[in-house]
């Protein structure tokens, strides 16, 4: 009411064509407004404090100035001065229990707004409790809820994939045990991301370390059942397949809300002390499998042409059954010219011995004959 009343106040002083009031009173009577003396002559009224004094009412420089005492009658709520009425604002205005009220109602009403309002983003999910109790799961949108504390809203991203490195570095060595009583240096990386936003929100209290104390129990798990050289080699996919598997079954017991996307083995070597004399064996193995490849080639060899030539033997013995005579003298005939092809030969008759003679050889040996010349006949007498 007294924001309406000074409102009148004003209106009448205007339509009365009255002189304007200054905040720090009104203008001395005859006044110049100044604080001084008008022309006219006059009592002094209350000096603007924007103003120089006059010559002769100037403060002394060791005083107080004029804001410091606008200051000190502003935070004693007019301390009696003719500018303030009712502990509020010079004029007349408000008084300060009334303004402090207006300013937390603005305060609450914001409250409300920001609170009540709730804006969930396409790859959010909102989890809504009901004075720490579990009420709903708020779907992306704009939703009006209850303010706080009776409603809070746990804004849940539910689409980004979150990594976990082991080791964390990327550069340490995380040995395990293998089957076969080694050690080996692994390190891999779990991808993961959040399936039921309620499960994740309560059934956990911290999810990464849940996460990783589970990723690396699985890997553990798994490679103390394979090999060194399964683990470095070619029973990677194996490995990362099983471990996803127990890591999501141990998830899901612990109903985390949490989706295991995969599992990526970035690094699987002996360890670093070792790692020389590892690659001089590994190199010596290699050696070792190519010799046995070769071997076996050769044995395929071997064995290919053994079954040519028992096929072949089959075939002739077909022939045998159907003229063992002819057959036999065949094979006789055949085998010696194979025998006495690159041989020298003798041949013995009776009853004395003849020496085998080079015809071949001899004939090439024997001087060509020559063609005589045609005689010249000569002619007779006619």
């Amino acid at each position: 009411m007294s924001i309406f009343s000074g409102l009148a106040t004003l209106g009448g002083s205007i339509l009365r064509n009255d002189p304007p009031k200054s905040p720090w009173g009104g203008p001395p009577a005859g006044g110049d407004g100044n604080g001084g003396k008008g022309s006219g002559g006059g009592s002094d009224g209350p000096r603007n404090p924007w103003s120089f004094p006059p010559e002769g009412r100037r403060p002394r420089p060791g005083g107080p100035s004029a804001l410091d005492e606008l200051l000190k009658r502003a935070k004693t709520g007019g301390g009696g001065g003719g500018g303030f009425s009712g502990g509020g604002f010079p004029g007349g205005g408000l008084p300060a229990k009334r303004l402090w009220v207006i300013g937390v109602a603005v305060i609450a009403a914001i409250w409300l707004v920001f609170t009540s309002f709730q804006q969930i983003s396409p790859q959010e999910r909102g989890v809504v409790t009901f004075f720490g109790k579990y009420s709903r799961v708020l779907e992306p949108g704009i939703h009006l809820v209850m303010p706080a504390p009776i409603n809070s809203v746990t804004k849940v991203n539910v689409r980004a994939i979150r990594e976990e490195n082991f080791p964390t570095s990327g550069s340490g060595e995380n040995l395990m045990l293998t089957g076969d009583q080694n050690i080996v240096d692994l390190g891999y990386q779990v991808r993961w991301n959040i399936a039921n936003p309620q499960d994740f929100v309560f059934q956990i209290r911290d999810p990464e370390s849940t996460v990783r104390a589970t990723a690396e129990s699985a890997m553990r798990a798994t490679v103390a059942d394979v090999t060194l050289d399964q683990a470095i080699g070619r029973g990677r996919t194996v490995i990362e397949a099983r471990v996803q598997q127990a890591m999501q079954q141990v998830l899901d017991d612990y109903n985390s809300g949490i989706m295991v996307q995969g599992v990526a083995i970035s690094k699987a070597d002996p360890p670093a002390a070792v790692n020389d004399d590892f690659k001089a064996v590994s190199a010596a193995q290699q050696q070792a499998q190519a010799n046995l490849n070769n071997a076996r080639a050769y044995a395929q060899q071997v064995i290919a042409r053994a079954q040519g030539e028992a096929a072949k033997f089959d075939k002739i013995y077909e022939q045998y059954k159907v003229a063992p005579e002819v057959t036999r003298r065949r094979l006789y005939y055949e085998t010696m010219e194979a025998v006495l092809a690159k041989s020298n030969k003798t041949i013995i008759e009776a009853p004395g011995v003849t020496p085998y003679l080079p015809l071949p050889e001899a004939a090439k040996r024997l001087p060509e004959p020559t063609t005589p010349a045609p005689a010249v006949q000569q002619g007779g007498g006619q």
